[in-house]
């Protein structure tokens, strides 16, 4: 079982799907530097975080928010995130995020009142993507929400990557369906720091530009170093769809958002239709696009990123639609956070 191990974590990355990953051994700048972070912080390079090597800055943004919210201990622990980490991705249909977080919360959880807590946890993440959980009660403190919801918006944020650009299971499919569970917490075991590794909070916040956090996530603000992991990379998302990504485009997708109730579309894209129209065709392919991954990941289709393909042809490109469209839509489900101390507060952005 531990060669089946070494070649999962040693071939992961030739499971991503639609763009070529940056091998480490080629990685330079910003690249080089998050690779770095995440061998020693994470013991590996995930794909969900190669994934994004064609955009530096994309690249940068999901690192920063992977490891200040959930590698970071604080008042929270390790195996509450991964709960939380858990219940996001099961709510989003992400199955290789569940595998893996699943495996890792195995991993970390002792006894049974640490089993009941995440489960609460867990729960309150399922539900947490419904414009109902802005009302609903979090099993924690004031003072831990920031991290919480920083992991909840992380995970909403990578489902959605990951639907898009990796398979159903980190284990290959010939693997024995008996020994996949003791195979992934294998490999979760294998997902941590070097020894004498500290994973210190605000470490990656200087791989992007400082910048305000906007005021919908205002319940981060008791939390420096995840305050700044979502202020900066927000930011830097949206400056590289500013540069390139047509206005229109960019409005569609905020004013689909803005009255969405966190209820995933059916199985027909009527509703795509409906949101597309008034757009010319040249804007279409990354609208419905950006659309589909913000609002209905698993009705994308090869169809749409081949349109997409034929206006964007670079990796780059695509990897920057998606990850601006992602992150738009995990805000969003963010801003509907209560703030501490003010559970029917709605701050505006």
């Amino acid at each position: 079982m531990r060669p089946l191990v070494r070649g999962i974590l040693k071939g992961s990355l030739q499971q991503i799907q639609h763009i070529a990953a940056v091998r480490p051994a080629d990685a330079d700048g910003l690249l080089a530097e998050v690779y770095g972070q995440a061998r020693r912080e994470l013991g590996v390079v995930a794909p969900p975080l190669a994934l994004h090597s064609p955009a530096p800055e994309a690249l940068a943004a999901s690192w920063t928010l992977l490891r200040e919210t959930l590698l970071v201990e604080g008042l929270v622990g390790r195996a509450a995130k991964e709960a939380v980490a858990t219940g996001v991705s099961q709510a989003n249909e992400c199955s290789y995020c569940v595998e893996v977080h699943q495996a890792k919360l195995q991993t970390l959880t002792d006894t049974d009142a640490d089993t009941e807590a995440h489960r609460a946890l867990c729960d309150w993440a399922r539900a947490s993507a419904n414009v109902a959980a802005g009302q609903s009660t979090l099993p924690a403190t004031a003072a831990e929400a920031p991290e919480i919801y920083g992991v909840a918006v992380t995970f909403h944020y990578l489902n959605r990557m990951v639907r898009l650009f990796l398979p159903d299971s980190p284990v290959p499919d010939a693997a024995p369906r008996a020994g996949r569970g003791p195979v992934m917490r294998m490999v979760a075991r294998a997902m941590r720091p070097d020894a004498g590794t500290t994973v210190t909070p605000g470490a990656s916040l200087d791989l992007l530009p400082t910048a305000p956090l906007p005021r919908s996530l205002a319940w981060a603000e008791g939390n420096t170093h995840v305050a700044g992991a979502l202020a900066r990379s927000i930011a830097a998302l949206d400056a590289r769809a500013e540069s390139w990504i047509p206005e229109p485009v960019r409005d569609r997708l905020h004013a689909e958002l803005s009255v969405h109730d966190g209820v995933a579309p059916g199985p027909s894209r009527v509703w795509l239709d409906v949101a597309l129209e008034g757009l010319i065709d040249e804007q279409r392919p990354a609208a419905r696009l950006a659309l589909l991954i913000a609002l209905a990941p698993y009705q994308v289709t090869d169809a749409d990123i081949e349109a997409f393909r034929a206006e964007h042809a670079g990796d780059r490109e695509l990897i920057e639609l998606a990850s601006w469209a992602a992150l738009t839509a995990a805000v969003g489900i963010g801003a509907r956070f209560p703030v501490p101390g003010l559970p029917t507060a709605r701050a505006a952005r």
